[in-house]
């Protein structure tokens, strides 16, 4: 019973915080939305062509990575299986790999900007303002995204140590198995210890008929 409430304990933990990186996920996913409708407007107000941005694509391309980990992540909390819970926290773990490996470029680099394709249409300029202006929300916003995936695979090696509830497994088992010897028992009740088949009884009575015959003859 103990085991039971620690481990969906440890399920709701896990989801509920990799429902914040599902949350943010869906934020680049509106942030990216709304970068290609601007790009649409100002394409339409010079009636010519252009290609999309790749700014407008990496954004939506990682929003939606972001929302699919989520959808993975709560499939592994619900199942408790031990091989996906090992490739989500895999997964988080390259994850967090490659932001640390961006930020400590844009920190310590002082031509990270060089490390990025050009981007003739000013979007990647607009971010950059845009988080310098606000920097201290961006902080915290990128530091409780990356808590909530380090959390993420602490609680998924607990849950992976922990293992999926086989006592509910074993129940659904006796459920289905009894229910199918039932019949049985009441066959055997209802005809009694001296009840005998018919398809017996017939061949006693023709085994008989036999030897009177021989005998006769």
């Amino acid at each position: 019973m103990a085991g039971r409430m620690v481990r969906s304990c440890v399920q709701t933990a896990l989801k509920a915080v990799n429902s914040v990186v599902g949350l943010a996920g869906m934020a680049v996913i509106l942030y990216a939305l709304w970068m290609l409708r601007a790009w649409y407007r100002e394409v339409a107000d010079l009636d010519q062509r252009f290609p999309v941005p790749w700014v407008i694509y990496t954004f939506l391309g990682l929003g939606i990575f972001l929302c699919l980990l989520t959808c993975s992540g709560h499939i592994a909390a619900e199942t408790a299986n031990g091989h996906c819970l090992s490739c989500y926290m895999i997964i988080v773990f390259v994850l967090i790999i490659l932001e640390g490996a961006i930020t400590v470029d844009v920190f310590l680099n002082t031509n990270w900007e060089e490390d990025f394709p050009p981007d003739p249409s000013g979007k990647f300029d607009e971010f950059k303002d845009f988080v310098r202006s606000n920097f201290e929300i961006c902080e915290w916003v990128g530091l409780s995204v990356v808590a909530a995936q380090v959390l993420s695979i602490i609680l998924g090696m607990v849950l992976r140590t922990l293992g999926p509830d086989r006592e509910t497994v074993y129940d659904s088992d006796d459920d289905t198995t009894v229910p199918a010897r039932l019949p049985l028992l009441r066959n055997q009740s209802q005809h009694g210890p001296d009840y005998a088949e018919p398809n017996t009884s017939r061949r006693s009575d023709s085994w008989k008929l036999r030897i009177l015959d021989k005998v006769n003859n």
